[in-house]
């Protein structure tokens, strides 16, 4: 009985694996988000001020980041949880993958919403003239909160692997 539960529950990590494909769906809507920024960026890019050029380009590098963040988690999360990736030899594989265990994974995920939240606080600051100041002091300290949890999980992670 009990090797019976150990193997339906070793087999229920499946059902992750079409969450981590739902990702790749979420992704393509990600990407197509980008192009539409792109669509209307390009013909008002001789009208923009220099400010709202940068906040522009921030919104795009945001997306960005949101993407990688999204393929780490999948390729990572599939990897690590679900299967062993079996990439064919001679075909193009990503150097990191294989290299992310859980808790590098968590620092992955952390370190990027911490950029996430920097590149959303810059273009809050930008604006700031339109910001009011309880709002602006609510985004500040969101974004300290995440700096300051993925500076705990950092240290967390270094002191247990210390111990091991």
């Amino acid at each position: 009985m009990e090797q019976m539960i150990e193997r339906l529950i070793y087999a229920s990590r499946w059902l992750l694996a079409p969450i981590y494909l739902g990702m790749s769906l979420a992704l393509l809507a990600l990407t197509i988000k980008f192009f539409q920024e792109i669509y209307h960026f390009i013909p008002a890019v001789l009208e923009l001020d220099e400010s709202q050029l940068v906040l522009k380009l921030l919104t795009f590098i945001d997306l960005t980041l949101v993407g990688s963040l999204t393929v780490i988690v999948m390729f990572s999360g599939y990897d690590n949880f679900v299967s062993r990736l079996d990439i064919e030899e001679g075909t193009e594989k990503l150097s990191w993958l294989g290299t992310h265990d859980y808790g590098s994974l968590k620092m992955k995920v952390a370190s990027s919403i911490v950029a996430i939240s920097s590149i959303h606080l810059l273009k809050v600051f930008m604006n700031i003239e339109q910001i009011q100041n309880d709002k602006m002091l609510w985004y500040v300290v969101v974004h300290m909160t995440f700096v300051l949890s993925a500076f705990l999980m950092g240290y967390l992670e270094k002191v247990g692997k210390g111990k091991e």
